[in-house]
């Protein structure tokens, strides 16, 4: 047979739906709220055909530009050649989601504001940078008086059982 080259093509595996998570789509996918600004992550569903994404940009993450009553606007970053360029692409909110990408920092935003506030009202200062694992500290491994006795281990002789 000849080759195809569709638009889903290649695309077995990419697009299916998940174990037990078949059949329509759940109405709380619809009252997500987006916003200019949002950063999510683009997973085409499906269960919907409308507005669903080229196969290249399922798994991206990009930032919407635009907001409509059922789709959104998303900008992705696609590499062409040797440089990236801005691509545009139009989703229903179906195909989205909101990304975790930035959960940790702001988790650590907060975490950072509550140590301030609690530092400020006893007067002292707290540091609030992130430090990288250090060496661990120094310790002796005694052998004989914890009980530890060194072991020689020898081979075992080799024996047939014929």
């Amino acid at each position: 047979m000849p080759h195809s080259f569709g638009y889903r093509a290649r695309t077995r595996h990419m697009f299916k739906r998940g174990f037990k998570e078949h059949g329509p789509i759940k109405l709380s996918t619809f009252l997500i709220n987006y916003h200019v600004g949002d950063i999510v992550d683009i997973k085409a569903n499906a269960a919907q055909h409308k507005g669903m994404p080229h196969k290249y940009y399922h798994g991206r993450t990009g930032i919407i530009y635009n907001v409509t009553p059922s789709a959104v606007g998303v900008i992705v970053h696609k590499v062409v050649g040797n440089r990236y360029l801005e691509k545009r692409v139009n989703l229903r909110v179906e195909h989205i989601r909101h990304s975790k990408c930035r959960q940790e920092f702001l988790d650590r935003v907060k975490k950072n504001h509550d140590a301030h506030a609690e530092a400020k009202e006893k007067g002292e200062r707290v540091n609030l940078k992130r430090i990288p694992a250090q060496p661990r500290a120094a310790r002796t491994v005694t052998a004989v008086s914890s009980g530890n006795v060194p072991q020689t281990m020898v081979p075992v002789p080799y024996e047939t059982t014929i």
